[in-house]
């Protein structure tokens, strides 16, 4: 393999392991729908769907009503333009990493085809990636109208502070999209 061919391999692994780790979300959306007509929202439950952790489950529901509260909605208790709710997927994905190094030991030295020789060593690791689903439904209709993802790799035996931080940013990369045809 030239050197050229080398780095290019090189660069497409290095960028496929750092996009594992970005952070990446989806929309799709009721194209009759007519998002300017909604003005109240209120959460309910998917059945099957919210964490059972209060804190985490308070910490989502915080930092969808951020980002609808800056699109102009305002969340009520009942009687809602609006329903929202939330599913959160966790997914397990394995991590490779490999690392190790070639020796030219033929006769043309780095540059020209010798033989080569050497090892490669690697280690696996288990990843734990988020997925966040939040939906909007109309209540009117009973339909859904909107849903988003965002996914993204998490640990939460780290500082909470900092996870909150990240789902802020996922929250406010998401509905960026919301309402749509903007």
């Amino acid at each position: 393999m030239k050197f050229t061919n080398r780095l290019t391999f090189l660069a497409a692994i290095l960028f496929m392991i750092a996009g594992a780790h970005g952070q990446d979300t989806h929309y799709n959306y009721d194209r009759s729908a007519n998002f300017a007509s909604y003005k109240t929202y209120q959460w309910v439950d998917i059945p099957g769907g919210a964490v059972r952790d209060q804190l985490i489950d308070r910490d989502i529901k915080r930092a969808v009503d951020e980002q609808l509260a800056q699109k102009g909605l305002t969340r009520v208790e009942k009687n809602a333009d609006l329903h929202v709710g939330y599913q959160v997927v966790i997914n397990l994905e394995k991590s490779v990493n490999l690392w190790g190094g070639s020796d030219n030991i033929g006769p043309w030295g780095p540059w020209g085809g010798g033989w080569r020789s050497g090892t490669v060593q690697g280690q696996t690791s288990t990843i734990a990636v988020g997925i966040l689903l939040v939906d909007l439904y109309d209540p009117a209709k009973k339909q859904l109208i909107w849903r988003g993802d965002a996914s993204k790799t998490i640990d939460l035996k780290k500082d909470p502070d900092k996870n909150y931080r990240n789902l802020q940013k996922a929250m406010a990369k998401l509905f960026k999209n919301y309402p749509p045809g903007k």
